[in-house]
């Protein structure tokens, strides 16, 4: 994964932490919102959709990975604009970090 709107080299191969994130911005596009990623537990991100100003009781909960699954999509994307082509699928966002009440929150958005 590259970011700076390039694709990756390499698009045979796919980590399956970015297959999640691909799934996840699929359901963001059909919403038209943001992912909303937290770290609750010391070994579990709950994923969000939703606005990240909004409260955390407005986002809604749209599933749960592993701290290796969270962290494989952090280290596959990058701050800012980035582009992942996943099974032939373009896929544009921006990746950023605010807070939703007292948590610190990874936002990925495609708006």
């Amino acid at each position: 994964m590259t970011d700076n709107n390039e694709l990756a080299a390499s698009p045979e191969y796919v980590p399956e932490s970015l297959r999640a994130l691909a799934a996840y911005l699929e359901r963001s596009l059909d919403k038209a919102t943001s992912i909303v990623m937290m770290r609750h537990t010391s070994d579990a991100c709950t994923v969000y959709l939703g606005d990240p100003e909004a409260s955390l009781e407005e986002l809604k909960r749209i599933g749960t990975i592993t701290i290796p699954a969270a962290n494989g999509i952090l280290e596959s994307t990058s701050s800012g604009a980035n582009t992942v082509k996943v099974d032939g699928q373009v896929y544009r966002f921006v990746r950023s970090f605010t807070q939703v009440g007292d948590m610190a929150a990874v936002v990925f958005s495609t708006k």
